[in-house]
């Protein structure tokens, strides 16, 4: 399931969230939390949010209660938290230490909290993975977004990714090869356009992020992106502005259905189950989302873009320790048990997102969907954060992700207005937010 409606998990699977330095009024009572304290209970309480389907809670929770401590560690207990108002279930839960032990969350969350001193970093784990193997398991760059200068604020366990896909039967009917380059795009757009088909499906509307993660995709396929190496804000450059005026450029192609701009997910999924769209960035999960299985819609290969270089969005989900927890060794053994047993989840295919670990691409039920297996091989290797530049994650990217001035400039761009002064704008109000 990765749509990016307010209250699934593709809009919060890649976001922290806002306002964790605020804690919820003390009366409130959290339905989703239960009561007593982490470190009062005598077991380890993992929160977890629905990554899946109906069937993805009662897996994980399985898997969960199979763990078996050993040395007289606490044993852990599982708690399904709703995306609805989850920021909140956090925050509260948090700062009145009644949280978990350890938790899956929003992407940006265990850098937030980290900030706030809240988050027991995961070094040990990861020297534990080096010592047995399992760290050559996680593919290649994965670990490297969670460390900051204190630590691994957290392990990744999941992808969601941005990319490129086509319906191949418009491009067939069209004559047209699926493009490899920013040229090739463009022209197999104008023939798209030409046969009332639009050739970069999007929208940036009440509750979709696509319109403005795929102009981040595009900045990024250009060598840009939204900070510098140094985690600065760094909107107005060359690169970026090369990247948004070819966009400019499909606006003008009409590639783009002028009323994208208020386009939900729902909307979009539609445009693509009608066959409106023939290309578009989308999540790694289209097919799934429109229900297709007949292999017409597949994942293009990664874009070469302008100065040759290729680039995919992906956000890492990942699993944080609290260091509010009963023992910090039980925290610790809970999570390297998690994350070396979690294939069970793909091999009952109830997880929507990508494999971080090799061992669960190669098995057979991960193989079997071959588009996600085609974005492992070949973006996974060419994939940014959402940070890019910045070689590692930092706590104020979850204000940025969805915002109300990236919406805007979405929104701007897509209607094909003049990209400078856009990015003027975007420039000066994340400056505002990204303190």
């Amino acid at each position: 399931m990765n749509t990016i409606d307010e209250s699934g998990p593709g809009r919060w699977s890649r976001r922290g969230f806002l306002g964790l330095g605020a804690a919820v009024g003390g009366g409130m009572l959290l339905s989703a939390c239960g009561g007593g304290s982490a470190s009062g209970a005598g077991q380890l309480k993992f929160w977890d949010m629905p990554w899946g389907q109906a069937n993805y809670t009662a897996a994980a929770k399985k898997l969960t209660e199979a763990y078996t401590p050993a040395n007289s560690l606490p044993a852990a207990t599982y708690q399904g938290i709703q995306w609805a108002n989850f920021s909140q279930t956090f925050s509260s839960a948090i700062a009145s230490k009644t949280g978990p032990a350890v938790s899956t969350g929003g992407g940006f969350q265990a850098f937030q909290f980290a900030d706030q001193g809240a988050i027991a970093y995961a070094d040990n784990v990861i020297e534990q993975f080096r010592k047995d193997g399992t760290l050559d398991d996680f593919l290649p760059g994965q670990l490297d977004a969670m460390k900051t200068s204190k630590g691994y604020a957290a392990v990744p366990w999941q992808l969601d990714f941005r990319v490129w896909w086509y319906r191949k039967s418009l491009l067939d009917a069209a004559g047209l090869k699926v493009p490899t380059t920013w040229d090739e795009l463009l022209t197999a757009c104008r023939t798209l356009a030409g046969r009332k088909v639009f050739g970069f499906g999007t929208g940036a509307g009440a509750g979709n992020n696509l319109g403005s993660q795929g102009l981040h995709l595009m900045m990024l396929n250009n060598g840009g992106g939204l900070f510098d190496p140094d985690g600065k804000v760094d909107v107005v450059t060359e690169a970026n502005l090369e990247a948004m005026r070819f966009v400019q450029e499909l606006v003008r192609a009409k590639a783009v259905d002028p009323a994208s701009i208020s386009y939900t997910t729902d909307n979009l999924i539609t445009q693509w189950k009608n066959k409106k769209v023939a290309m578009g960035i989308h999540t790694a999960g289209l097919d799934t989302d429109t229900g297709e299985t007949d292999g017409d819609l597949q994942v293009m290969s990664p874009l070469t873009g302008p100065s040759g270089a290729k680039a995919g969005l992906v956000f890492q989900n990942n699993i944080m320790m609290y260091a509010d927890t009963p023992s910090q060794e039980g925290s610790e053994a809970f999570l390297s048990y998690y994350i070396r047993s979690m294939k069970t989840l793909w091999q009952q295919n109830v997880v929507a997102g990508l494999p971080v670990l090799k061992s669960i691409v190669a098995l057979p039920e991960f193989q079997a969907q071959k588009q996600k297996a085609k974005i492992i091989a070949e973006w996974v290797p060419v994939a940014k954060t959402f940070a890019a530049q910045s070689p590692t994650l930092f706590g104020g990217l979850a204000a940025v992700d969805s915002s109300q001035p990236v919406t805007q400039f979405a929104q701007t761009v897509l209607a094909g207005q003049d990209p400078k002064p856009a990015l003027e704008t975007l420039q000066k109000a994340l400056e505002a937010i990204v303190k």
